[in-house]
C-alpha cells in the first residue's frame, strides 16, 4: 500500500481510524450487466487512466504531487491518504513498468520520473531515520506528495518497500540492457538498486511493520520481495560487472520461507502475537508478485501452483465465505469477496477491490504454469483445492494432451479459469457503474467505501486483465533458485549506502555518528503519541512540530533508535502528541546525552515520563 490509513499509536497497538465515501469519475456510463470480457476491457483502460491520474506532476487528482510521485488516494479527508508509500509506488510502477515492455511507451517518461523521484526520495531523512550512514531512512513508509518527510506517528520501519522498489528497477533495467543500454543501466539506475539491496541484506532478519501497517514482525509478503530482489540483483550485478551487497542473503531469506507454512495454510504474520490465525490476503499478493511463469510448482518461491500455496488459497477463500455476508449462498467453487483478513474490524472489516482481483490473478497465474509444464500434480496437500472444482479428481499426475478439450488436464484447467472468472465477476458486480475503485465495498451491501480512486486497486486490476488476457512478465529466474542451506542462520551483511547522484540524487554527506536507542516509560490513552525533541537535527533542533517520534511496539515502553553526531552533548525532553489538535505536553525539564567521539559504542537510554497525563479530547468518538 501502500498508503494505507492512518493509526494512532496507544497502549499495545495501532488502530486505524475513519472513513471515505466513494465518488466516481468520469467514465463509459455503465459496465455492469456487460459480458465479462467486455467488462474487463473496459475498466483495464480506466484502470490505467486512474492510476495515471494519481501520478504527479500532470496528474489530474494529483495536485501538488512531484515529478515521479504516486499519490495513494485522493483522499484528504477520513481517510487522508494523499501521501506517496514507498510499497505502493513500488508495486503501482512495476505495472507501469510491465505495460511499458508490452508495448506502451508512453509510459516510459513516468517510469523515467519515478527513477529520479526515488534516486532523491532515498536520501531524505525521516522519522525512520537517515539515510547515512545504515540506511535507516529506506524503512519509511510514506512521504508527503513533493518528496519531503512525513513527520506523524505511524508504523515504522517498513521493510517490504525497498525489496519492491528493487524489483520494479531491476525490471527497467532488464528491459534497458536488452535494448543496449547497459552502460546506462550501470552508472544510473544500479546505484538506486544497491542501495536498496544493501538494506534489505541488512535489515531482512528484523522484524517490521506489516502489509498493512498494524502489526509488528516478520511478514510472509515482505520475505518473498526480499528474497525476489535479492536473487534478482544477484543475475543483474552480474550482468553489468558490479559487486551486490547484500545479496549474499539471498539463500537465508528463502531457507526462512518455509517457516510461514503451518502444515495447513501459510501464516501470514509470525514472530508476533496477534491474536489472529495468521490467514491474510497477503499470501495471495506475496504469491503473484513472485509470479514467474517459468518457474516450477515444486519451487520453494510459493508460486501460485505450489500445491502449498492452493493449500491456503482454498482456506484462506473458504473464511472469507462464511464472513460477508454478500459472500451468503455463494456456493464452493464460485469466487467470493475477498479482504485482508477475517478479525479485520478497520470500517468494519470489509472486502477489498484489489485483493478480490488478486484472487482472480492468483488463478490465472496457476494456470498459466501448469499450461507451460503440461502438467499438473495433485498431491495431498494440494486436493481439496482441485476437488472443489473437479470432484472426481485423484492424486497423481495430470499430463496435457495437445488439441484434447476433452482429455482430464483440459478440463481441470478450464475448471480453474473460470473458478478466477468468477473472482472477476465479484469485482464487476460491486464497481460502480463509471468504474472508480475506491479501496473497500460493504461486507453487507457491497457500496464502495474508503479512500476513492485507490491507486493500488487500479493497478491491482490492471495486472489480472494483462494475466488473463495471457500477457507475462520475463521469468526471473526461480529454474535456477532451490532450497539449499541445511541450517538457516539468524545473519545479516551490513549495507553499504552511497547516494545515487548520476539518477539525481543529492550528494549528501553525513557527519560520523552514534546510535542511540531511546527507551521512554509512558503510559499512554489511544490517540496519544510520545515523541523526542532535542538539540540534535534529528530530534528536531528544539522544534517539536519537527520531533522524533517514538513507537509503542512494547508499550508501555516507547522506543527508537536515532542516529546523532558523534562527540556531541544532545539535550533532549519527551513530549506527549495531543488527539484531537490539542496542544503537546512537554517535559519541564531537559535531560543531557554525552555521545562518544566518532566510532564509539550504542548508547541506551532507559527513562521515564515526567510530564502529567494527558486526556483525549474524545474527537474520535
Amino acid at each position: 500500500m501502500l498508503h494505507l490509513w492512518e493509526y494512532a499509536f496507544n497502549a499495545a497497538t495501532l488502530v486505524a481510524i475513519c472513513t471515505f465515501p466513494s465518488t466516481a469519475i468520469a467514465a463509459p456510463s455503465f459496465l455492469n450487466g456487460r459480458d465479462l470480457n467486455s467488462f474487463v476491457t473496459t475498466e483495464r483502460a480506466i484502470s490505467l487512466q486512474g492510476v495515471l491520474n494519481n501520478l504527479g506532476p500532470g496528474g489530474s487528482k494529483a495536485p501538488g504531487a512531484g515529478a515521479g510521485y504516486v499519490v495513494a488516494s485522493p483522499s484528504l479527508t477520513d481517510p487522508d491518504y494523499f501521501y506517496t508509500w514507498t510499497r505502493d509506488s513500488a508495486l503501482t510502477l512495476k505495472m507501469l513498468i510491465d505495460e511499458f515492455i508490452n508495448g506502451n511507451a508512453a509510459l516510459q517518461t513516468h517510469i523515467e520520473d519515478y527513477v529520479h523521484a526515488q534516486a532523491v526520495l532515498q536520501t531524505v531523512a525521516s522519522s525512520s531515520g537517515s539515510f547515512l550512514p545504515a540506511g535507516l531512512g529506506l524503512g519509511e513508509p510514506k512521504y508527503q506528495v513533493n518528496g519531503t518527510r512525513f513527520n506523524g506517528a505511524w508504523g515504522r520501519p517498513q521493510r517490504d518497500g525497498p525489496a519492491l522498489r528493487a524489483i520494479a528497477l531491476i525490471s527497467y533495467s532488464n528491459y534497458l540492457i536488452k535494448n543496449g543500454e547497459s552502460k546506462d543501466v550501470k552508472t544510473r539506475i544500479w546505484p538506486i538498486i544497491q542501495n536498496d539491496l544493501s538494506y534489505v541484506g541488512q535489515y531482512w532478519n528484523s522484524t517490521g511493520f506489516d502489509l498493512w501497517e498494524e502489526i509488528q514482525g516478520s511478514s510472509f509478503f515482505t520475505s518473498l520481495a526480499q528474497h525476489r530482489a535479492l536473487a534478482q540483483g544477484t543475475v543483474l550485478a552480474e550482468s553489468i560487472d558490479v559487486t551486490c551487497t547484500g545479496c549474499d542473503q539471498a539463500d537465508e531469506v528463502l531457507c526462512f520461507l518455509p517457516s510461514y507454512w503451518n502444515g495447513k495454510y501459510i501464516d501470514s504474520n509470525i514472530n508476533v502475537n496477534d491474536g489472529r490465525t495468521g490467514l491474510d490476503g497477503n499470501s495471495i499478493l506475496g504469491s503473484i508478485a513472485n509470479f514467474d511463469i517459468n518457474a516450477l510448482c515444486d519451487s520453494p518461491t510459493f508460486q501460485p501452483c505450489n500445491s502449498r500455496s492452493l493449500a491456503n488459497f482454498k482456506v484462506l477463500i473458504d473464511t472469507f465465505r462464511a464472513t460477508y455476508a454478500i459472500n451468503s449462498d455463494i456456493p464452493v467453487g464460485q469466487g467470493v469477496a475477498v479482504g485482508r483478513y477475517a478479525e479485520d474490524v478497520y470500517q468494519g472489516g470489509n472486502p477489498w477491490y484489489l485483493i478480490t482481483t488478486a484472487a482472480a490473478e492468483f488463478l490465472y497465474d496457476a494456470v498459466a504454469q501448469w499450461k507451460a509444464r503440461h502438467n499438473l500434480l495433485v498431491d495431498a496437500t494440494s486436493l481439496a483445492f482441485f476437488q472443489d472444482l473437479y470432484p472426481t479428481i485423484t492424486i497423481r499426475k495430470y499430463n496435457s494432451a495437445s488439441g484434447n478439450a476433452n482429455s482430464s488436464f483440459a478440463q481441470i484447467m478450464d475448471a480453474v479459469t473460470a473458478y478466477a472468472d468468477s473472482f472477476v465477476a465479484i469485482v464487476e458486480k460491486y464497481t460502480p457503474a463509471d468504474g472508480a475503485l475506491a479501496e473497500q465495498f460493504d461486507r453487507n451491501t457491497g457500496v464502495a467505501l474508503s479512500a476513492v480512486d485507490l491507486t493500488w486497486s487500479y493497478a491491482a486490476f490492471v495486472t489480472m486483465a494483462l494475466r488473463r488476457s495471457g500477457g507475462y512478465p520475463a521469468s526471473w529466474g526461480t529454474r535456477n533458485i532451490a532450497l539449499e542451506l541445511a541450517t538457516c542462520s539468524a545473519s545479516s551483511t551490513p549495507g553499504v549506502y552511497v547516494p545515487a547522484v548520476a539518477a539525481g540524487a543529492p550528494n549528501v554527506t553525513a557527519p560520523c555518528s552514534i546510535a542511540v536507542n531511546f527507551n521512554v516509560d509512558a503510559t499512554t490513552y489511544y490517540g496519544e503519541n510520545i515523541y523526542v525533541v532535542g538539540s540534535d537535527l534529528v530530534l528536531g533542533e528544539g522544534d517539536v512540530d519537527n520531533s522524533f517520534p517514538l513507537g509503542a511496539g512494547n508499550y508501555p515502553i516507547w522506543s527508537a533508535t536515532a542516529y546523532l553526531t558523534a562527540g556531541a552533548t544532545v539535550t533532549y525532553q519527551y513530549a506527549r502528541q495531543e488527539d484531537c489538535g490539542h496542544p503537546w505536553i512537554l517535559e519541564s525539564g531537559t535531560r543531557s546525552l554525552t555521545l562518544p567521539a566518532c566510532g564509539g559504542a550504542a548508547q541506551t537510554t532507559n527513562d521515564e515520563i515526567t510530564t502529567d497525563q494527558g486526556t483525549s479530547g474524545n474527537c474520535g468518538t
